[in-house]
């Protein structure tokens, strides 16, 4: 199942300029996405990081990672944060950063659910660049009440 930029916005409740998903390539509700980010060359951050050697930066390939296991994370639930429910970042381990991602380029963003216990989802996170690895983490997120 692909899912447009406007479809989403269903599922996030995040909007530019910090919204990271720009399309959904594939999902199997209940198990794995993929997502992919186009980095264009005029991002608002890349003037500083770094300037005349723009790199996309790594908390943003974690956010990127984290907003996919969003996604999935509301399919999977059959919620939507127009509903009340916000899916909120709760931990990230074992991260690692393997290739520098710069303007232009794409990364394929992939996430899995490892299991759910108490409302805290755990997702097998990567983001590749022309099938190259440029980070893992395990990523956890959390479903709660919007205010």
């Amino acid at each position: 199942m692909k899912i447009t930029k406007d479809d989403i916005k269903k599922y996030l409740p995040h909007r530019e300029p910090f919204l990271f998903i720009d399309e959904v390539v594939d999902i199997d509700i209940n198990n794995e996405i993929h997502a992919r980010k186009y980095i264009a060359k005029d991002e608002y951050f890349l003037e500083g990081h770094f300037p005349d050697n723009p790199i996309f930066p790594g908390v943003i390939i974690i956010e990127a990672l984290g907003q996919a296991s969003g996604i999935l994370g509301f399919l999977t639930m059959g919620k939507t944060p127009e509903e009340g429910s916000i899916y909120v970042l709760a931990g990230v381990d074992k991260v690692r950063f393997r290739k520098r991602v710069r303007p232009g380029d794409t990364i394929d963003i992939y996430s899995k659910v490892l299991g759910e216990k108490r409302g805290i989802w755990k997702f097998d996170c990567r983001a590749e660049l022309n099938d190259e690895l440029v980070c893992s983490a395990i990523i956890l997120c959390a479903d709660r009440k919007a205010k």
